[in-house]
């Protein structure tokens, strides 16, 4: 998975996987999911992260 926030824009962006993004739906006003052919979900939008309080992502400690 990998996490790019931009700032200037409030957008966060959850990229789960590099399958081709094949459909995109609109959970909500601020909340958008990328779908791939199988239906695993391939990477989460969210507009107004910050103000929304998405932000700070916190990340788990990988296990050893």
């Amino acid at each position: 998975m990998k996490t790019t926030y931009f700032e200037a824009d409030d957008t966060l962006v959850l990229h789960l996987s590099d399958k081709p993004i094949v459909r995109e739906v609109s959970q909500d006003w601020y909340t958008h999911v990328s779908y791939a052919e199988d239906g695993s979900a391939v990477e989460v939008v969210v507009l107004n992260a910050r103000a929304r309080g998405a932000l700070p992502v916190l990340t788990l400690p990988k296990a050893a």
